[in-house]
């Protein structure tokens, strides 16, 4: 690995894990019980996950691209804007930050998951799940939000408006889809973000942990690379 991709690894390995480490324990703090912000509400988690995203975009852009989403490499690569050659690396890094970052949370925390009863409310801290279980309408779901969230990726970088404030643009499109799309599954909309978490809540010692639900794990990883790649496409097809 030459030193500019040894570089980009622990950008994307860095900032992937700041990006789950603030959005994992925005929710924490909010849903599980006995924290300072118990009942904070969802304007709380969106308001967090966009400063948790928009954070290392600032400190890591520069020297990664900041992708911090598997979604985002590979649709970048299918447009012939990233090295195919470098995605597997990129995909690691954000996996291993993800899973560091979540068992983070799982520390910090770990009072917290103990004074909190509820099997399903501690897997919400880790990953996402649908309020309603429909597998087709929830893919759906998350095919649109990373759809949206590429299309404004591309659009934002091709912005002239933009220039030098492009993280703070990520960060209010992220809080912006998750105050709109994101009640009907929690907007994953980056497969990392839920599965190396998720992976956290199955192999390590939650307190009184329950089902790591795999049964909808494949949704929040196929759709957004699904949606990322057609916004990818769609988006240099018209511009």
């Amino acid at each position: 690995m030459g030193e500019k991709m040894n570089t980009s690894f622990f950008a994307e390995l860095i900032g992937t894990m700041i990006l789950v480490l603030l959005g994992d324990a925005v929710v924490a703090n909010v849903i599980l019980k006995k924290t300072k912000g118990e009942n904070g509400g969802v304007i709380a988690i969106t308001a967090g996950w966009a400063f948790a995203v928009a954070i290392p975009v600032f400190m890591f852009g520069s020297i990664s691209g900041a992708h911090f989403n598997p979604a985002v490499t590979i649709a970048l690569a299918s447009i012939g804007s990233f090295d195919w050659a470098d995605v597997p690396m990129y995909l690691i890094a954000q996996f291993i930050g993800a899973f560091i970052g979540a068992a983070l949370v799982l520390v910090l925390y770990y009072d917290h998951f103990k004074s909190t009863d509820d099997k399903s409310t501690k897997l919400g801290v880790f990953c996402t799940g649908p309020a309603v279980r429909n597998l087709k309408l929830n893919f759906i779901t998350e095919f649109v939000g990373t759809f949206v969230l590429m299309f404004a990726i591309l659009g934002i970088g091709a912005s002239k408006l933009a220039d030098g404030i492009s993280p703070i643009a990520i960060g209010i499109l992220i809080w912006g889809i998750g105050l709109s799309l994101g009640g009907p599954t929690g907007y994953a909309i980056n497969p990392a973000r839920d599965l190396g978490p998720r992976l956290v809540h199955f192999l390590l010692p939650v307190p009184q942990k329950g089902d790591s639900d795999w049964g909808y794990a494949l949704i929040p990883v196929i759709a957004p690379i699904c949606g990322a790649i057609v916004a990818a496409f769609t988006y240099n097809m018209i511009f």
